[in-house]
């Protein structure tokens, strides 16, 4: 699964269709919000994205630049309600059911001090959830996550869809939800570039910034070959609807949701005849 941030709802309609028809991959990796919003599939709690995108997320207490520039802080996001809080208490995540999980459940880090994409086992026991605040850590807008005395930042940052990884550990058949339309290409604009700027000191990391528009589009061409070869089944959205990364809309995020699990009920015959369901 990609990450995108608030996109990343469009992703979150399709999880839910997946479990409604029962469809539990034995594998799951994801980047970012893919990881974040994927620990409800694994869990198998249809509807949790739901709330958190339709009443969560929207609330000024979830995500705001006042969070930004709080010294306890230091992220756009309030990082103890989003990955304490809510979890714990507001949205109940199900941790006996991600114990019972039989499958395989990854995340993507980007390490601050190689520039290199890491591939870790999200934990069933951290009701912290560290991982997760780590691969969702975008430059700019996070501050650097530590785990086991390093640094990490956004997964997506070295690996943006982890479908490689996945063959490597043995997957034989894909379902790779990406969340911006056919025909978009990845550029190294402003931002990206301050973003590079301002991790200078750690020089292996700057280069990944900004080398990321070119290994994302590469990525891109590949997973259409993947889909073509019949050794992928690809969900990917017409139109995000205008919903940005940092999109807090309610009804914005609502229609996106809505669509992303339409698009999953109209492609279920074909998705299930590629499972040999």
């Amino acid at each position: 699964m990609e990450g995108g941030a608030s996109r990343t709802v469009y992703s979150c309609g399709i999880l839910d269709a997946l479990l409604e028809e029962n469809i539990r991959a034995d594998y799951v990796i994801g980047v970012s919000a893919g990881a974040a919003f994927g620990a409800s599939y694994v869990s198998g709690q249809i509807g949790r994205n739901y709330k958190l995108a339709s009443e969560i997320m929207p609330t000024k207490k979830y995500m705001g630049m006042h969070h930004l520039f709080r010294p306890s802080n230091k992220s756009y996001y309030n990082l103890e309600y989003a990955f304490d809080e809510v979890p714990n208490s507001v949205l109940p995540f199900d941790y006996e059911a991600y114990k019972d999980y039989k499958g395989t459940f990854k995340a993507v880090v980007t390490n601050v001090r190689t520039g290199k994409a890491e591939y870790m086992d999200v934990p069933r026991d951290d009701k912290k959830w560290v991982l997760l605040r780590a691969t969702c850590a975008l430059p700019m807008l996070f501050p650097l996550i530590r785990i086991n005395g390093e640094d990490y930042l956004d997964g997506g940052i070295s690996d943006s869809i982890p479908y490689k990884q996945a063959l490597k550990d043995g997957c034989d058949k894909m379902i790779i939800v990406l969340t911006r339309p056919k025909g978009y290409i990845k550029e190294t604009d402003t931002i990206t570039k301050l973003s590079a700027e301002r991790l200078k000191k750690y020089p292996k990391m700057a280069e990944a910034i900004l080398a990321r528009a070119e290994r994302y589009n590469k990525c891109i061409e590949e997973i259409e070959e993947l889909k073509r070869s019949g050794r992928a089944f690809v969900f990917r959205p017409k139109t995000t609807f205008g919903v940005g990364r940092l999109e807090n809309d309610k009804q914005k995020l609502q229609r996106l949701f809505d669509y992303g699990h339409n698009h999953a009920k109209w492609a279920m015959d074909s998705l299930k005849n590629y499972l040999d369901i």
